[in-house]
């Protein structure tokens, strides 16, 4: 094994800053839907709203699973740092393999989330084709 420096989680640090306000953008403009959706179902108990609460809140605590991910990557990556800096370069070395089990669980979310994403707005464009 090559050695282990304080640099090696360092490199993380930016990459998950941007991975996490990605997400953190996600979910505030999922909350502006919800709360325009609301307001919608508050005036009209449409049934097609009903399917668009149900996916918002799929995507909803997909994100927020995302989040707890990528926080935690982020927390052990700090942790890595912690254990290299007081010399234990060993538990550090297997505590940064965790925190990039967990980001790679985060990004797969990810993924999961785009792809509902992109089947609810389709539905929307086979819904608006269907009008013509």
């Amino acid at each position: 094994m090559k050695e282990f420096t304080l640099t090696t989680p360092a490199l993380l640090f930016s990459a998950i800053s941007l991975i996490l306000l990605a997400y953190t953008n996600r979910f505030l403009s999922y909350a502006a839907l919800i709360r325009d959706l609301h307001a919608k179902f508050q005036k009209n108990k449409d049934k097609m709203l009903l399917g668009q609460i149900s996916n918002l809140r799929r995507r909803l605590y997909l994100t927020k699973n995302m989040q707890i991910f990528g926080v935690s990557s982020l927390f052990l990556c700090v942790l890595t740092m912690f254990l290299i800096y007081t010399g234990y370069p060993n538990e550090a070395f297997w505590v940064f393999g965790v925190a990039l089990l967990l980001l790679i669980i985060s990004l797969g979310l990810s993924i999961l989330e785009i792809q509902i994403s992109v089947k609810a707005l389709d539905l929307h464009l086979h819904k608006m084709e269907e009008e013509k």
